[in-house]
Order: structure tokens, then sequence, then C-alpha cells
């Protein structure tokens, strides 16, 4: 099949999904600096990560159902790893005197999760959910 003869719908998915992964790594590099210059871990940047995914579909013109749904879920899940991770590392980075890259690399994903885990209260795992459920509002 041509791409003329594709239909535009068709078109737009890799577009969205390109886009949808380049706003979820600026976003959580933007939620890893709130966490940074707030010494915490801003869980409420999930919201704000679930609006983005939103945005970027309604941009593309993302046909609307369950799939963009689950496109804005997927990219706001995204968000939270990444975010999360980048946090452990650059809090990890300042004692060790390493650049919070450096200290990404050496970071293991069972010791990311430990951190994760006691770094995490319930009000930060409410944050966190509450990112998903509005990104499943906003994105169908």
């Amino acid at each position: 099949m041509s791409e003329t003869s594709r239909p535009a719908r068709a078109r737009r998915w890799p577009l969205a999904i390109a886009l949808l992964l380049l706003g979820s790594l600026g976003i959580a590099a933007v939620w890893i600096l709130v966490a940074d210059a707030r010494n915490a871990q801003s869980s409420w940047m999930a919201v704000v990560a679930a609006a983005d995914a939103a945005w970027i579909l309604r941009l593309t013109r993302a046909r609307p159902g369950l799939l963009r749904a689950f496109a804005g879920v997927s990219a706001t899940a995204l968000s939270i790893l990444v975010a999360g991770f980048g946090i452990i590392a650059a809090q990890l980075a300042r004692p060790m005197g390493m650049l919070p890259w450096e200290s990404a690399l050496k970071l293991g994903p069972q010791h990311a999760w430990t951190l994760g885990t006691l770094a995490n209260g319930p009000v930060d795992v409410a944050w966190l959910c509450a990112g998903l459920v509005v990104a499943a509002v906003l994105s169908r």
C-alpha cells in the first residue's frame, strides 16, 4: 500500500506515538528538576504528565476511544517510571560526588525499586494512581 492510499487516521498513530515518547521523557525531565529543587518526590507531577499526554494525543488528532486512552495511560506510566528512576539517581549521585546520569547508569532496577518503595508514601502512591486515572479520562 502506498502512503497516499492509507487513510489519514492510520498515518497519525506513528506521529502520535513518537510525540508521546518525546513528551513523556520531557515531562519526566521537568519532574526530576522540580523534585530536585523541592527536595521531595513531587508526585503531584503525575497529574501534569497525564494532562500533557492527553494534550499531545488531542494535538495529533488521534482517534478517540480505548486505544487513545491506553496510549495516554501508557505515556503517563512511562513518565512515572522514568521520573522515579531519575529522582532516585539524582538523590544518590549527590553524596557520592557523581553526576545524576552517572549514577543512573550504575543504578540497577532492583535497587531503584527498593528505594522507590521506601521514598513513596501512601500520599505519593495516591498521586501516582490519580495521574493514571486522569490520563485515562482525559485521553479517551
